[in-house]
This record gives C-alpha cells, structure tokens and sequence, in this order.
C-alpha cells in the first residue's frame, strides 16, 4: 500500500484534506496519518475518525494492518 493510493483514497473523500503520511515501520502496512480538513468542522474526534476509515474501508481490510489517526480542521492547525 503506498502512500499515495492512501492519500488519493483520502482526498476523494475530503477533497480539500491536506495529509501527512508517516510510515510507521517501513513495510507500508503501518501508518500514521495526520488529516486536516473543513469537513471536520463541529463534528467529533470520533466523527471525523469515521470519515476518514469510510474512505479507506477496502484498505482497512488486508493491505493496512495499523493505522494511527489524528484529524484536525484548519483553524485548530492555525492555533497549535
């Protein structure tokens, strides 16, 4: 699984996502991902988790085995 089919599967979702990918063991199975986006807006920590599985369900299935996920909109971004 590459990074960037996980960041295309992303974006068709969230089309104005910006993600940060982090290959958690070098064997492209275990991920940490970092997705900021508008959509996540008034939705909760669990909402927006769910947003993002949603678009990767069939990878979620074999090709990732782990995936870590922080999910935050543009203006928490701009605050940190």
């Amino acid at each position: 699984m590459t990074a960037e089919h996980i960041v295309a599967k992303i974006q068709a979702a969230l089309p104005d996502a910006e993600v940060e990918l982090q290959d958690l063991t070098g064997t492209n199975d275990h991920w940490k991902a970092t997705v900021v986006s508008e959509a996540f807006r008034g939705k909760s920590r669990l909402q927006r988790h769910r947003m993002v599985f949603a678009a990767l369900a069939e990878e979620m299935k074999g090709p990732i085995h782990a995936f870590t996920l922080d999910t935050w909109t543009p203006e928490q971004v701009a605050k940190k």
